[in-house]
């Protein structure tokens, strides 16, 4: 029997490219991607039943309430999925490989640049509850926790990356504000989707950080995406985060991978490297076929 894989939140950007992706990194794995229609990951019994039925040798945990003003809205919520639910899996999962996606959210972004060993303070509930996830995580030396911080890509709703939600915008109409003094190293899903994959096959647990290789403002990304996305044409607006209203958001949080780009078998591309290539290899941009 070849071995065998979970991943949740397989209807999330990362989950589904994960899924997608596996015939190429992982090709002797058998995976099942599990989303919220098919298993409510806060029902202990109904998630343990799954667990002992497939009786994996690896989960992949990417499910989680990740919009930060849903977190903030409904905190409770944000501790029963982003808490709670990790809490069991990291449990059943306790003898087999395990890997929890958390967030640079948990860090303030006072500095950026953050690496593993730095303390975590987090600004948010999102931040809050992905820490407290982390740490019952780590408890256990053989489980991973790899943190990401803003991944690009396309959904099959259209409605699970902030591409997506800056390209919605503007063909609603609206016009897409983006600050200027924020800060984050933006990566494509199909870049972590293939550096999860080699993670888990490597079985080096512990702390990570995935990010992009380059620093970007809010507004250098949009402006980098202009000539993908020409609906953002004259609907981006430069704005400063000193002006920023609703929940939370920290300033910088770029993150150190060289820890992780010791693991991985290819080196961790910027954005801005990213498209320059793609625009040789086209037509898709996000095409974890062409990395």
């Amino acid at each position: 029997m070849p071995p065998r894989a979970i991943i949740t939140g397989a209807a999330g950007l990362i989950g589904q490219y994960l899924v997608k992706s596996a015939p190429r990194w992982a090709p002797d794995w058998q995976v099942l991607g599990l989303t919220h229609d098919q298993l409510d990951l806060t029902d202990r019994a109904a998630v343990t039943s799954v667990f002992r039925h497939h009786n994996p040798d690896l989960m992949i945990h990417c499910a989680a309430l990740s919009r930060t003003k849903d977190c903030e809205r409904d905190p409770d919520r944000a501790k029963r999925i982003n808490i709670g639910a990790t809490a069991t899996l990291s449990d059943l999962a306790r003898n087999i490989r395990f890997i929890f996606l958390s967030s640079g959210e948990v860090f303030d972004g006072a500095t950026g640049w953050y690496c593993e060993s730095d303390e975590p303070n987090p600004i948010n509930e999102y931040g809050r509850t992905k820490l407290e996830a982390e740490r019952m995580v780590l408890h256990n030396p053989v489980q991973t926790v790899v943190r990401i911080v803003l991944t690009a890509g396309t959904s099959e709703g259209g409605n699970r990356s902030f591409v997506e939600d800056m390209s919605r915008a503007a063909r609603a109409g609206n016009d897409v504000t983006l600050y200027a003094d924020e800060f984050r190293c933006p990566l494509p899903a199909g870049v972590i989707a293939r550096a999860l994959w080699e993670v888990a096959k490597r079985d080096t647990p512990g702390l990570y950080h995935l990010g992009g290789s380059e620093r970007l403002s809010r507004w250098e990304i949009g402006e980098l995406l202009l000539p993908w996305y020409p609906e953002l044409q004259r609907r981006l607006v430069k704005g400063s985060a000193r002006n920023h209203e609703g929940a939370p958001r920290p300033v910088d949080l770029s993150l150190s991978c060289d820890k992780i780009q010791k693991v991985l078998s290819f080196p961790i591309p910027g954005l801005r490297s990213w498209l320059a290539e793609r625009k040789q290899r086209g037509p898709d941009l996000w095409d974890y076929e062409e990395l």
